[in-house]
């Protein structure tokens, strides 16, 4: 049975030193809501860093979205309130890296 294509979208962020914990909630709310308002995105999960290895470079949270296709994805990056919601999330970050990738199934 072929699964359906799906893309992942992964930031991973550290916020400003000035940003309160309440206003990093407050963006990470915000981001969680946009899959309620920008239809091709799935789903949205995030967490923060735990690692013992320190290999993660000061990323401090991780973001992952997830849609069906590339076209789904290119949709939610120039949809009008995600637009709006990234310009309010990356003036409160001072590190940010962003990779899409299309999972490949190793069974």
């Amino acid at each position: 049975m072929e699964s359906k294509p799906v893309v992942k979208h992964i930031l991973l962020g550290k916020f400003k030193q000035d940003i309160t914990p309440g206003r990093i909630e407050d963006l990470i709310n915000g981001y969680a809501n946009l899959v309620n308002l920008i239809e091709p995105m799935k789903s949205f999960e995030w967490g923060e860093d735990v690692s013992v290895e320190n290999l993660q470079g000061g990323f401090t949270h991780v973001f992952e979205s997830t849609f069906d296709s590339l076209e789904g994805r290119d949709a939610y990056i120039s949809h009008p309130v995600h637009v709006e919601y990234a310009n309010e999330l990356l003036s409160a970050l001072e590190k940010i890296l962003v990779i899409d990738y299309k999972p490949s199934r190793i069974i």
